[in-house]
Order: structure tokens, then sequence, then C-alpha cells
């Protein structure tokens, strides 16, 4: 396993609509591998293929807590089929905007077809933080950012502080 460097704001990569997998093979088995360490490493709970530079529609997430055992889960291809009616708000922040936080409005629960790390066309319900998670990277799967949903003022704000931090490293 390898921890990969993630992809930061304003790289125009994380706006790429990312592909479908097409066969679960050795390469993808190592890449759901690849990410889960760079999650871990980073720390996340959740981190989408582009964020490390991969189009291809492709997840992890670890919503287990400290104190318990990891729990990953690697989504192929997932696909929200279904979502609630009752909202939630969570505070997110995403490892591609490292030290920024908002809170934001999503379904409070949902489900979720994809394919498993074996091949296996699986189902999901979820709620609570894994719901929150999953439509957090599947947006990344779509090009889009957590900050797409905060008033527009506020993410013009935080693209122009990353924009000028590339700069400065560049």
């Amino acid at each position: 396993m390898t921890i990969k460097p993630l992809i930061i704001l304003p790289d125009p990569l994380l706006r790429q609509v990312s592909t479908p997998v097409e066969q679960v093979d050795s390469q993808i088995i190592q890449l759901a591998d690849d990410m889960l360490e760079t999650m871990y490493d980073a720390p996340g709970i959740g981190l989408a293929a582009i964020q490390i530079g991969v189009a291809r529609r492709m997840l992890v997430i670890d919503v287990s807590r400290e104190d318990e055992e990891n729990k990953p889960i690697v989504f192929i291809n997932p696909e929200i089929v279904k979502t609630s009616d009752e909202l939630s708000t969570y505070e997110e922040g995403c490892l591609s905007i490292p030290d920024y936080y908002a809170e934001v409005e999503r379904p409070a629960a949902l489900t979720v077809n994809y394919v498993d790390r074996t091949g296996k066309q699986q189902t999901l319900e979820a709620d609570g933080l894994l719901a929150t998670c999953l439509q957090h990277e599947i947006d990344h799967l779509n090009g889009v950012l957590f900050i797409d949903h905060i008033s527009r003022l506020k993410r013009d704000m935080v693209i122009k502080k990353f924009t000028k931090i590339a700069k400065a490293k560049a």
C-alpha cells in the first residue's frame, strides 16, 4: 500500500467528473488499498479517487470511532437511488480543502447501490454520519465540493484563500 499525495483546492482536477470503473481487477483493488492508506494517514473518514488524481468512480469510507476497530468500506460506481425528505446538518471538512469546515445540510438518510471490492453488486441504507459522508464523497465523483453547498460569498472567500496559497507555493 502506498500513501498518495492529495489534490488540493484550487486544482481543476477536483471539478472533473469521474468515469465508471469497468471491472474490479488487481489494479482497482490496489487503488482501493492505496486510498484507504492515504485516508487513514491524512487522517480522514472518506476519500474519493479524484482526490488522489484518479478520475474513477470510486471512494472509500470509514466512519468508525477512534476507540473502535477500523471498518473500511470500498464503494465502486456508487449511485444514490433514494434519499429521505428529512434533512440533517453536519459540520463538514475535506482533505482537499485542509482546515476549513462549514455546516452543510443534506438528506438525513439514503440508499446507495455500488460494487464492492470483490466485484459484487451491493445496496446500503445509511443515515447519520455515514449518509453525510457518502453524499460528500459521491459529490466529488461529480466534480462537486462541499463548499458548493454553502453561500456564494463564503465559497468565493475559500477559493480565493486557497488560490493565494497555491500561488505562494508555485
